[in-house]
């Protein structure tokens, strides 16, 4: 059939994997031995999950040709058989769609509140349980890099590093500004505000990429940690913040111990942006790859979350909604997901 059901050509890519993960010299080196059994993992899901597929279906329509109408109870054990398939095969669907190069990267979820003040650095935390929810419920890994806690409530800024099956393909759905509308729990007349807050996904790039980064192109600052972390954090200069002076990105990271582990992770972050940059460049698709750059206010939110007077989270790409805003909340983002790769 070609493309993603070619399925020939994913076990002979599967070979290939398999025989240099094999190689004796390969565990010297760590990232490409990690990479190598990631993508093995991923396509023999692919491949165990289609193989399956295509035996349940020979299964039913073999089951098919034996049956008549009058056959009730038969019929009705097929209609089972065929709903339970339903599910596979729209994962199936959605798989299909996951083909862009960089799609199976894991990637770098960064959050920053917007118009709202203490309102939207709330919302920004908000935004950061659900996405960490999300991840626990679909067996994500993911890391706090960097955390800017808000003056008053909430956070200033966030910076994740998400790692998976497909993170990036998946969550590049995200990018974009999320819209809040509830009543306020810091206004004493209970009155009902607006919040914002903006979602860049980056993917994360191997780190052997060809993207050249001048010292003299780089603004390092070091300041004290106010994440978790212990005394150690708190109490030293650990933290990291880099600013790409050409570019103008900044990059920040103090989950880690030491000043130089901080500043190896925020290098690898800069590096990731700026050679995802370097590509929208050159494919002059700048807006398709890290998401159009907009304010982060009325008129270019991606999705609404509405809380009050009724309860709604609609998806303005897709118009895909449900009033179940609590479980949203709570993590359960892969329809508005899947239904932003089908459009």
């Amino acid at each position: 059939m070609g493309g993603y059901f070619d399925i020939p050509s994913k076990k002979e890519q599967l070979a290939n994997l398999e025989a240099e993960l094999n190689h004796p010299d390969i565990w010297q080196d760590i990232e490409r031995s990690s990479q190598l059994s990631k993508e093995i993992n991923t396509l023999k899901k692919e491949l165990t999950n289609y193989s399956e597929l295509e035996s349940n279906i020979s299964y039913i329509n073999e089951f098919l040709s034996t049956i008549t109408e009058q056959d009730q109870d038969s019929i009705e054990q097929l209609a089972k058989e065929s709903a339970s398939l339903t599910p596979k095969l729209e994962e199936l669907e959605i798989s299909s769609m996951l083909n862009n190069e960089y799609d199976s990267l894991d990637c770098y979820l960064e959050i920053h509140p917007g118009a709202g003040g203490t309102e939207s650095c709330d919302w920004a935390s908000m935004l950061k349980r659900m996405y960490l929810r999300f991840c626990e419920k679909n067996n994500y890994q993911y890391k706090i890099l960097d955390e800017q806690k808000g003056e008053e409530a909430g956070i200033k800024s966030i910076t994740i590093e998400i790692s998976g099956s497909y993170a990036y393909g998946y969550l590049k759905c995200e990018t974009g500004v999320h819209r809040l509308v509830r009543i306020s729990p810091f206004d004493a007349n209970a009155r009902r505000h607006t919040s914002f807050a903006s979602v860049m996904v980056t993917p994360k790039f191997a780190e052997n990429i060809d993207i050249e980064i001048k010292d003299s192109d780089l603004k390092i600052d070091v300041y004290r940690s106010s994440g978790a972390g212990g005394q150690h954090v708190n109490t030293t200069d650990s933290a990291v913040r880099i600013t790409h002076l050409p570019t103008k990105i900044v990059v920040t990271c103090q989950n880690e111990r030491s000043q130089i582990q901080n500043k190896e992770q925020a290098l690898k972050v800069l590096k990731s942006k700026l050679y995802q940059l370097e590509l929208a460049k050159q494919a002059e698709k700048l807006e398709s790859t890290k998401g159009q750059m907009l304010n982060i206010d009325f008129g270019s939110q991606i999705r609404n979350y509405i809380l009050e007077p009724y309860t709604l989270v609609k998806d303005v790409r897709s118009n895909y909604e449900t009033s179940q805003a609590s479980q949203v909340l709570d993590g359960d983002i892969m329809p508005f997901i899947k239904s932003i790769l089908k459009k």
